[in-house]
This record gives structure tokens, sequence and C-alpha cells, in this order.
């Protein structure tokens, strides 16, 4: 029996529709929405985003100059991103913990990092992937999205054990692209994980541009599929990302979160990268306009808490602490046995029957 087509119509029911919020809090004009304003948020908090963003800063300019001269190795410069690295890391409880890819700069900062051992990784030593268990931070992880498995493991074993900890992770809008965003992001949503995923979304997977990336209107809504909360902010607002990873992480307990973070990479992917082959340069230009560190100097000079006087003596102070730190590194005498020791949290026997070789051969020694 063949039935008539409207017949059908009485059998439809929508099952899912969701909805995107994209939040700022503080415009390009140093002005600020009241209404938004996070609590717990004072000026003198914002005093401290704004040093530390301008310090990521100048670590970033410091980090590409000694690439240059071959006194550090392949480096992913961060400008143009330190609202979402500052923001975020600012938002994080003392235990919570953070997986980053290989741009967060911003964030080891944040969380405690000596320079030095951060100079020691780019200057590709062991040494500088052993992260003290007090900034509650991981290596630095290169293979795209590779992170975020991990990340996921680590969650789970926060809920497991029942602890009160939080596990931040960080992706790439290219990193979206791969299976291992998705895999990670159906497992946190499935076992309800206290993951928050920071998608950094800075417009660029090296030459390949957000819009070849996905045909969906935003990133954010890709959470849709996992079943979990999903929200975009302007990445380039500290307020805002604050607020938002705030409310996150305090939502934990509860379930996953996935953040998209819109901001933009003003500098090249990585010094191996020459962007002026593939992208305009009036783009660049439309976003220096939104200068993440710009917006927050205006809002701190409209209230009189900022001036050139404060800003001479800050970079003075923060270009002596980067070039203590890198002196340090650059004396810095690296012990092989390190490629074996900071492999695993323990040393498995197989491990150690190689050390013990090495060590008796004295095979470093050539």
């Amino acid at each position: 029996m063949i039935l008539p087509i409207w017949y059908g119509a009485f059998l439809i029911k929508r099952v899912f529709q969701g909805a995107v919020d994209n939040i700022q809090i503080l415009d390009e004009n140093g002005d600020i929405d009241a209404s938004l304003f996070p609590s717990g948020l004072d000026d003198k908090k914002i005093l401290e985003m704004y040093r530390y963003m301008s310090f990521a800063r100048a670590l970033d300019a410091k980090c590409l100059s000694l690439q240059r001269q071959g006194r550090a190795v392949t480096y992913a410069p961060l400008i143009g991103e330190e609202a979402t690295q500052v923001g975020s890391a600012m938002a994080m409880r003392a235990g919570d913990l953070f997986v980053p890819n290989f741009r967060q700069h911003a964030v080891y900062l944040v969380r405690g990092l000596p320079l030095e051992i951060m100079f020691l990784y780019w200057r590709g030593f062991e040494e500088g992937a052993a992260i003290p268990k007090e900034v509650g931070g991981f290596p630095y992880i290169v293979p795209v999205s590779s992170q975020m498995p991990h990340a996921a493991g680590i969650a789970f074993a926060q809920k497991y054990n029942k602890k009160d900890v939080a596990v931040l992770a960080y992706v790439g809008d290219g990193g979206t692209s791969e299976g291992d965003f998705y895999e990670a992001l159906n497992f946190a949503g499935v076992f309800k994980l206290p993951m928050v995923a920071i998608i950094e979304n800075n417009q660029w997977a090296i030459s390949v541009p957000r819009s070849k990336q996905s045909a969906a209107e935003t990133l954010a809504q890709k959470g849709f599929a996992a079943g979990i909360r999903c929200v975009q902010v302007d990445g380039n607002d500290v307020i805002a990302v604050y607020k938002v990873i705030s409310e996150a992480i305090a939502n934990a307990k509860d379930g996953p979160t996935l953040i998209e973070c819109v901001t933009y990479r003003m500098s090249m992917h990585t010094t191996a990268d020459d962007p002026t082959k593939y992208r305009d340069p009036a783009e660049v230009e439309i976003w220096k306009a939104r200068d993440p560190i710009d917006r927050v100097r205006k809002y701190l000079s409209k209230k009189a808490l900022w001036s050139l006087e404060l800003e001479k003596a800050m970079g003075e102070e923060q270009l002596k602490i980067i070039d203590e730190a890198v002196a340090k590194a650059e004396a810095f005498k690296p012990d092989p046995k390190s490629m074996f020791e900071n492999v695993y949290g323990y040393m498995p026997q197989v491990l150690q029957d190689e050390l013990d070789d090495s060590v008796a051969n004295n095979f470093w020694q050539g």
C-alpha cells in the first residue's frame, strides 16, 4: 500500500536543536559590558593578566630571535594569542591540570614553569620536557591533536579517583579535523569527564585557512555530536576567556565543555613556515586592530591604572628575567641519561636494561 506523502509529516519530530553563543566582554576600544563582567575578577587581577600577556609577547620575540640565530630549534610563535592562553591559565585552580599542544608558552608562564626549562626544550634537550609537578602541566605535544586522547585519559583518572580536578586540553583549529579530537570528545561526553577542551582557533592550520578546515559555521558546535556543552568566545578578550573557562572548570564535575576561542595567528605557524606565501597581508592588518594586549592597555589607561613609565619599567624587568633564563639554559650541561629517565613515571625493566648497557658501553662518548 502506498501512503500519501503528507502522512509522513505526522511522524516527524525534532529530536535535537542546538545553538552556540559567542561571548565578548572587553572590546577593541577597551570598553566593557559590565553586565557580563565575571564575579571575583578585579582590576588588580586584570593588571596581572596584562603583565603576563606582555611577558609572553616579550618571551615570544626572544625565542624567535634565538631560533634565527641558531640558538634554538624550530619554534611556534604565539603572538596574537596571548589572551586565550593567559585568560584560560589564570582561570585554572591550583590543582587543575593542562595538556598543551606546541604553542601554549603563556600557559606555562602563568603556571610557573621556570623559564630556563622552557629554553632547554627549545634548545632540544630532554630535560626541557621534564615539567615540575607543581606546574600541573604536561610536555609540549607536537603531533596534531594526539594530546586530546591523553587529556581524556587523564580526566578519566581524576574522576575515577574522585578528585576535584579539571583537565584543560588545548587544540588548534586544524586539530579539530583529526580523528583523535572526535574520539577524545566522544569519550569525555560518554563518561562525563572533568575535561575542558579549548580550541585555539587562530584561523590557520599552517597554510590551510579555517574556511577549508570545516564547513561548520562554528568549530564549537562540533561538541554537539559528543553530547557536551559548547560555547564560542572572543579569544582576544582576556576577560571573556577567563569568565568562560572559569565557568567550565566550575562545571567540570558534571561533565566536559568545548570552548572555541576565536583568535588569530599574527606570525608564522612555526619558524619553518613563511605565511607571506599564502596569506593576504590585508587580513593581518584587520586582526592587528583586535590585538588582545592593546585592548587591555586601553582599559587600564582609561582607569588611570597604567602609564608609559610603568610600561617601560615592566619591559625592562621582563627582558632582564628572560636574559637570565637564557644564560642559564645556555650554560646547561645535558645528562644523556635523561633520554631514559623521563620517558615514563617509573623505569620499566626493558628501559633500565638499555640504560645499563649504554652506561657500560659509554656510547654517548662516541
